[in-house]
């Protein structure tokens, strides 16, 4: 198989560039080809030599992912299912607001955190996706969303990794996407607007802090580590003073003077006042005064054989106040795409089980109201 371009960040690009015998502009070309303007063939790009067009073809491809399915929530969200071989599948969602459109993105087939309230946990892991497979999701959608909307302005001005998968538990592959997508002659994207979202792995908080430190979510979801071990069984490894420890390393890195948390809100779980208090004193008893956070209080959304259910959202608000009045900031998120199974927590793709494989690749494969994808480069 030939090299996919998709795979390097401008540096890697320009390795191989000059293992072709040509000079650093040139792989400023082809990066500024493929990622700005989505070509996906070299005689497209007409400012190259033309002899340096002929020779690439041997060399090289643009390759990206085959869209299997393309769903449309009735709010706008847009969720595609790519397919990365093997079986496997994953999503990732785009979500249109008024002031910016946002991008999540997958980071591997399956998870292996398995988190309880988590539809991709459930699911088990496969295999960690490659650097091209993480851009190629950015790659299609932000020029799909260009085409439709017949615009050469870039419409994804947020991405968060918050798709199926641990990113940081994919962390070789997800560094060079990541510099793909913040490069002024990629996407363009401020590190305040890209979002690496953690169950808290650790040590790799630690190296992203110093390789490249972007906006940084936390899925917090309970206030002790007796909860969070039965929630998330990450917990166990890194508890939560490690984590919070880690969490005040990496601020004076980050490009935002705050954490956010993520805290799914389960009845009856840990939505109660007196979760609402262990929660506050945990915030404030580490770094002192306290890690700087933002919390995200988010509605849990079911699915099957998980045995959880949604906090009322009396009890969601009222839990919110608490936070509010004690000082930090907290917001309830707003579910997107739910209609669709786009909305936090609810991806699943689809992930060949070695176990039981015709069973997982027939759960979720194209449903009626899915929409067949017309977008096609050229």
């Amino acid at each position: 198989m030939t090299v996919n371009l998709l795979d390097f960040d401008l540096e890697g690009l320009t390795a191989f560039c000059e293992r072709l015998g040509e000079k650093r502009f040139r792989a400023v070309q082809l990066f500024r080809w493929i990622h700005q303007k989505g070509a996906s063939r070299f005689d497209q790009m007409t400012d190259l030599a033309k002899s340096l067009r002929e020779r690439l073809p041997g060399q090289c491809e643009i390759r990206g992912l085959q869209v299997l399915s393309q769903q449309e929530s009735a709010d706008g969200t847009i969720k595609w299912l790519f397919d990365v071989g093997d079986g496997n599948a994953v999503e990732s969602v785009y979500i249109p607001e008024d002031n910016r459109g946002t991008l999540c993105v997958s980071s591997q087939a399956g998870c292996a955190v398995g988190c309880r309230f988590c539809s991709t946990g459930h699911q088990g892991f496969s295999r960690n996706l490659s650097t091209g497979e993480i851009v190629a999701q950015l790659w299609f959608a932000e020029h799909f969303l260009r085409q439709r909307q017949g615009s050469q302005e870039r419409v994804i001005s947020n991405v968060v990794m918050m798709g199926m998968g641990e990113p940081l538990q994919n962390y070789s592959a997800l560094v060079p996407a990541l510099r793909t997508m913040l490069d002024d002659h990629g996407y363009g994207l401020s590190r305040r607007r890209l979002t690496v979202s953690t169950s808290g792995v650790v040590p790799m908080m630690d190296r992203l802090a110093k390789d490249c430190p972007v906006a940084l979510a936390v899925s917090l979801h309970a206030p002790t580590d007796a909860l969070r071990d039965e929630l998330v069984p990450l917990n166990r490894k890194y508890p939560l003073g490690e984590l919070l420890d880690a969490c005040g390393r990496y601020l004076p890195h980050a490009p935002r003077d705050f954490v956010t948390f993520e805290y799914c809100m389960l009845d009856g779980v840990n939505d109660r006042p007196e979760d609402a208090q262990a929660l506050i004193a945990l915030l404030r008893r580490h770094g002192g005064n306290g890690v700087p956070c933002k919390l995200n209080l988010i509605p849990f959304n079911p699915f099957p054989d998980s045995g959880l259910a949604c906090s009322p959202r009396q009890a969601v608000l009222k839990f919110a106040r608490l936070l509010n009045d004690a000082g930090i900031v907290t917001t309830v998120r707003k579910t997107r795409g739910d209609d669709i199974d786009a909305a936090c927590g609810q991806l699943a793709g689809d992930v060949l089980d070695r176990t039981n494989a015709s069973e997982r690749m027939s759960r979720r494969r194209v449903e009626a109201r899915e929409v067949p994808v017309t977008f096609h480069r050229t």
